[in-house]
């Protein structure tokens, strides 16, 4: 039997099921006892601080692997945090006297009902982040540690109705040969996290609690999206031989890990590393030519208060002298969107990531962006610093950003405070300053094309809206038209042009980005190797030939089978 869903994550598995059923205990409607609402809500506390120690270790343990999935988390810790939940719960408790767990349900139950509502897409995919917490409070409530997937015996394929992202985080990665779900799209945080683990997945297919058997055999065809259940002799001979196959080619891409990047004819392309603030993510520099993306972001989030100038400074100092004169490209603060800060209210936006966000959120808060550029520029001094901005539209953007960059020098000139020279640039996210990327290049010294906002805004697809990812299309024809004409705009300026996101960490498309012009890449750690293996393989005459073909097709499916025939 062949069942169908979508590619979440490539690969090929073959193995026994694992039925997860994600369940956890729904408290019976109840109240406190006369006297008893105080040590309701002591525990209602101490298990929130349990919770946040619990993420913690899951955002420790998940940078190692790819720093930006620990957003995620650091989300849900916000989450945790959230003021209004956190007034709900104790008044609930307190003057309702109901019980702590039941509080718990009935307040994260409120507002589930309300996110899964409204019509903002981004706002109701967040309501498995609010249900992923909400589980792990009435786990903790009563006692129990999340041991579900993190203590498997055997390897083993997981089929679940939905997976969510603790569950992800926690599992035993080298026990879980591949995931088959009922629900979540392909670009859900579940299949992001399972992306970074390398572990094949398959998402959306339908009716399979009612149709698989715990222990029943399987095989896991990821990149084709089908599951087939209990097949014949033949085709698990044919399947165990792919599955050995794509084990012996993870575990042989790690050795490319301590190779540089180059082309089979000796072009030098170098590999960035898309970096946050972590000791493990810092000890991945040696792999890496520069750091692509530092988010800074990470500073902010999953606090309460605002990082002061001199913290920022020393996180900078740390990172600029982990990569010893290599540079490194300081985004500087990138939120709103599906990014909030606990310490600042942001006020409801129909649209949030066409609204108040990025540079333009920094414009609007010019104390904290004020502070950043000083943090920044104090830093520059201990290595080689390149200041970019995202969500630029405009060479008026551009221009106010540099304003910000000039006052900031003559504010540390006068307090006497070093700095050094640094490099400016910008992020390129948005069509519009992407269609005038030659007039772009001669404002700014650098530039690094955001992907994934790119093709999100030029597509008119939400790439966190699981109902139009097949509008989200990374391979449309004029995505490569418009990098073709950025790489070129800035190549005859003479400077440099990265790309990131989940294109520049494709290896099916870098030869054609390679033949493009890119010269630049960066990534998370997970995909490094696979990505230098991918770049050795060809020539850049065989890149060219590839670019060639791709800028002659007209729709995405053509230059799919391109790359696939490559």
């Amino acid at each position: 039997m062949i069942l169908s869903g979508k590619k979440a994550a490539g690969g090929v598995a073959t193995g026994r099921i694992y039925v997860h059923n994600i369940n956890f205990l729904i408290p019976v409607e109840h109240f406190t006892g006369v006297g008893e609402e105080q040590s309701h809500l002591d525990r209602y506390l101490s298990v929130k601080e349990e919770a946040q120690q619990e993420l913690d270790r899951i955002i420790a343990n998940i940078q190692k692997e790819d720093p930006d999935k620990a957003l995620i988390f650091i989300a849900h810790k916000e989450i945790v945090d959230d003021i209004i939940i956190n007034e709900e719960i104790p008044s609930k408790i307190m003057k309702e006297h109901l019980s702590g767990d039941w509080a718990i349900y009935h307040v994260y139950d409120t507002f589930l009902a309300a996110l899964r509502k409204t019509s903002d897409s981004h706002i109701a995919e967040r309501a498995v982040d609010f249900d992923d917490v909400r589980a792990m409070l009435l786990r903790l409530w009563n006692g129990k540690k999340n041991e579900g997937l993190s203590s498997l015996q055997e390897s083993v394929i997981i089929a679940a109705g939905e997976l969510l992202p603790t569950d992800t985080a926690n599992m035993d990665k080298n026990k879980v040969l591949a995931v088959i779900t009922e629900k979540g799209g392909i670009t859900s945080h579940t299949a992001i996290i399972a992306k970074s683990f390398g572990i094949p997945a398959v998402f959306g297919v339908e009716g399979l609690l009612d149709i698989v058997k715990q222990g029943q055999f399987a095989i896991v065809d990821a990149d084709e999206g089908k599951v087939i259940l209990d097949p014949d002799v033949d085709t698990t001979v044919e399947y165990n031989k792919k599955q050995e196959i794509f084990l012996k080619n993870r575990k042989e891409n790690e050795k490319w890990l301590y190779k540089k990047g180059q082309t089979s004819c000796g072009v030098k392309i170098d590999i960035g590393l898309n970096i946050a603030n972590t000791d493990a993510e810092l000890e991945a520099a040696d792999f890496a030519d520069y750091a692509g993306l530092f988010r800074t972001e990470f500073l902010f989030m999953g606090r309460n208060d605002l990082p002061e100038e001199d913290e920022q400074f020393d996180v900078y100092r740390k990172v600029l002298e982990c990569f010893d004169g290599r540079p490194v490209m300081l985004r500087t603060l990138d939120i709103g969107g599906d990014k909030k800060l606990s310490s600042l209210e942001f006020e409801q936006e129909e649209n949030p990531f066409l609204g108040n966000r990025a540079l333009r959120f920094c414009f609007g808060h010019p104390d904290i962006f004020r502070t950043q550029i000083r943090a920044a520029l104090r830093a520059s001094v201990y290595g080689n610093l390149w200041l970019m901005f995202p969500m630029v539209t405009s060479l008026e953007d551009i221009k106010k950003a540099k304003i910000f960059i000039d006052e900031a020098r003559k504010d540390l000139k006068k307090k006497k405070a070093p700095f050094g020279e640094i490099k400016i640039g910008i992020m390129i996210e948005v069509p519009s300053i992407a269609l005038i990327a030659d007039k772009a290049a001669f404002e700014v010294d650098f530039a690094s094309i955001g992907s994934n906002d790119l093709c999100q805004y030029l597509c008119a697809a939400d790439r966190m809206n699981s109902t139009v990812e097949d509008y989200y299309q990374s391979y449309h024809p004029a995505m490569f038209s418009l990098l073709s004409g950025i790489v070129s705009s800035f190549s005859k300026a003479g400077k440099p042009v990265s790309i990131c996101g989940e294109l520049g960490c494709d290896e099916k498309a870098v030869p054609a980005l390679i033949g493009l012009g890119f010269r630049k890449f960066s990534m998370g750690y997970a995909t490094v190797a696979s990505v230098k293996k991918a770049i050795s393989s060809v020539s850049l005459e065989k890149c060219e030939e590839i670019a060639g073909k791709v800028l002659g097709c007209a729709t995405a499916s053509e230059i799919k089978e391109i790359f696939a025939s490559s």
